[in-house]
């Protein structure tokens, strides 16, 4: 679990990135789709409906259609409250890519509502071409089905900075993201995260130097479990899935540095808990690590271990890290809304424990977000700077 003793030398200081007023505020804004005017507005026609109801009680068809308007109007309001907290669905494209994970009238509808142009769809194919974004970017879909490690599908969305195709001998650093659980998919950095939006912002205002961006595919083809990026004995091997055929097959496919130095792999949520987990697994491979919403013990999720004490022992930074020690340095950003206190808590001991081992953790913390996409998109300009400084200090050696 990451060598055979503390790695030896003086750091460089790691540092929470300071970044331009417009860069941050824009990661901040809500999407048309978030405003809270929209279920403010629902519950305002629900609460109008009813009183409509009551007003004319007398009449047995307002009755049964006034209460069906009602609950229908009351059902609306729920859900795009639960959006605008959440952040899920910020424009109509995230919407109709929701839709589209749905069966019969519900992907139609998600079909209609989907123009095609801010992110491929499932059905494109690998490199090259497979979609394109904003500004020069390119996104591509690289499908890798694993099915010796148990992964029966992995579509894995590849965002190519503008000036890949030109510059035909520039070789790029990397960052890995990994979704959150249950019902999450990589899809989600592009839509929830904005992280192409948010990746093109920081370029042009010259914060970063261009770097890949890999939302990496750990669902095995059933989002609806509560994977963790495990090797589940018995199960999907999503752990190996990502260090040992995704890493290798986006460095063969596309002009990376190829070495840890200049790879780092970060998550929100439960990828975040994933990002931390494997990264410590695999030190020899990630040098930076970008956790968004951390956690560090299995929790409720321990159940896809099915009381394997060794994998559950072998799986929970928290019972492992005070006593781990490292073959080489590593560099971890932990990024926390102050809104959700137990994640602040969790990620100042995460970085305690980082720092008892002779490593670098900094804590960024977002005022008034939660344990929310909104919090993972906000924070997402500061890991992904925090990342460059690591990339720009590390020599490459490949």
């Amino acid at each position: 679990m990451g060598g055979h003793g503390l790695a030896s030398g003086i750091h460089r200081a790691a540092t929470d990135p300071v970044l331009p007023g417009d860069i941050t505020a824009r990661a901040r804004d809500l999407g048309p789709f978030e405003s809270p005017l929209i279920w403010l507005a629902l519950a305002s026609a629900a609460v109008a409906v009813l009183a409509t109801v009551i007003a004319l009680w007398r009449r047995r068809r307002v009755r049964r259609w006034g209460f069906t308007a009602f609950g229908v109007l009351l059902l609306l309001a729920a859900v795009t409250a639960l959006n605008s907290y959440v952040g899920y669905v910020r424009t109509s494209d995230d919407l109709a890519r929701l839709l589209q994970k749905g069966t019969g009238v519900v992907n139609l509808a998600g079909r209609l509502l989907d123009d095609g142009t801010e992110a491929p769809s499932d059905s494109a194919v690998s490199h090259p071409g497979a979609g394109k974004a904003a500004a020069g970017q390119r996104i591509d879909v690289v499908n890798l089905p694993d099915p010796a490690h148990g992964v029966p599908s992995g579509s894995n969305y590849v965002i190519l900075p503008p000036g890949y195709d030109a510059a035909a001998a520039r070789r790029y650093p990397v960052v890995y993201l990994i979704h959150g659980y249950p019902f999450g998919g990589p899809r989600d950095w592009l839509t929830s995260g904005d992280a192409p939006g948010t990746l093109l912002a920081l370029q042009q205002a010259n914060v970063i130097e261009p770097m890949i961006v890999v939302s990496v595919d750990l669902t095995a083809g059933v989002p609806s479990t509560d994977w963790e990026c495990l090797d589940v004995p018995g199960g999907p091997q999503l752990e190996t899935y990502l260090a040992r055929t995704v890493v290798p097959a986006i460095d063969q496919r596309y002009r990376t540095i190829a070495d840890r130095g200049h790879r780092a792999l970060g998550g929100m949520s439960g990828g975040g808990f994933g990002a931390l987990n494997i990264g410590l697994h695999h030190v020899d491979e990630f040098g930076t690590l970008l956790i968004a919403l951390p956690y560090d013990d299995l929790n409720d999720s321990v159940g896809v271990l099915d009381g394997n004490r060794a994998a559950i022992a072998a799986n929970t930074p928290r019972r492992y890290l005070p006593g781990m020690t490292f073959s080489a340095p590593i560099s971890v950003m932990l990024a926390v809304g102050t809104g959700a206190p137990t994640d602040v808590t969790t990620a100042h001991r995460i970085a305690d424990a980082l720092h008892a081992r002779g490593q670098e953790a900094v804590v960024h913390a977002e005022r008034g977000f939660n344990h929310t996409w909104h919090t993972a998109r906000a924070t997402l300009p500061y890991l992904l700077a925090f990342a460059d400084q690591n990339f720009r200090a590390s020599p490459a050696t490949s």
